[in-house]
């Protein structure tokens, strides 16, 4: 462990629990290690929103909140230093916020709003490595179809949307009703590569 401390990382942390932030890393061809919480610490109260907050202010303000705390966890566990990722995916319509579904009532509410209708994707990623911390912003739009109450229903059945920005994840069932797209395909996934590996380059780190 201190042979690998001495030198340049040749991996990052990833402070994400989202497989599909794994998933693009992988496809970057970045090495990584996952950085969790631990126990006690409240990751929901992270993504609360403040009053009268902006969408992407809101993805900026949370994603550097978690990567404050992915920091202050690498030091309290004596980890080896390298590089730590973080990232934050909204869905809003003006300036409303579209965050996680509390249950699938609030995931067929979400769906109903979407629907027929073009609303923004916004994902900030922020990257620490010492104490040189540098955050981007991808800001995308996606079109839905109208949809019925009997789709919206069988949508949410499948629980797919539980768990995700908006209650649906572009890759999976939801790509039916999606129109058309104007963006980041992996920023609307929740981790837009492009902004990723150019922050990653800055902190000296190559993908492959």
């Amino acid at each position: 462990m201190s042979e690998r401390a001495g030198r340049q990382a040749d991996f990052i942390y990833l402070a994400s629990q989202s497989p599909r932030r794994r998933q693009l890393l992988e496809q970057l061809g970045v090495r990584h290690e996952l950085l969790l919480p631990d126990d006690g610490e409240d990751a929901e109260a992270i993504e609360a929103v403040l009053p009268g907050e902006a969408p992407a202010a809101y993805v900026r303000r949370v994603t550097d909140l978690k990567l404050d705390h992915a920091v202050a966890r690498l030091r309290r566990r004596g980890l080896p230093p390298a590089p730590i990722l973080c990232s934050d995916t909204t869905v809003a319509k003006g300036r409303a916020i579209y965050g996680k579904p509390a249950d699938a009532p609030d995931a067929a509410r979400m769906l109903r709003a979407l629907a027929g209708t073009t609303h923004r994707v916004v994902t900030a990623v922020a990257v620490q490595h010492g104490r040189r911390r540098l955050q981007a912003l991808s800001d995308s739009r996606v079109s839905f179809a109208p949809m019925t109450r009997q789709q919206i229903a069988g949508y949410v059945a499948s629980g797919e949307p539980m768990g995700k920005a908006g209650a649906y994840a572009v890759q999976g069932r939801a790509a039916a009703f999606i129109t058309r797209i104007a963006g980041s395909y992996t920023g609307i996934m929740g981790l837009p590569l492009h902004e990723t590996a150019t922050l990653l380059a800055a902190v000296g780190m190559q993908p492959g």
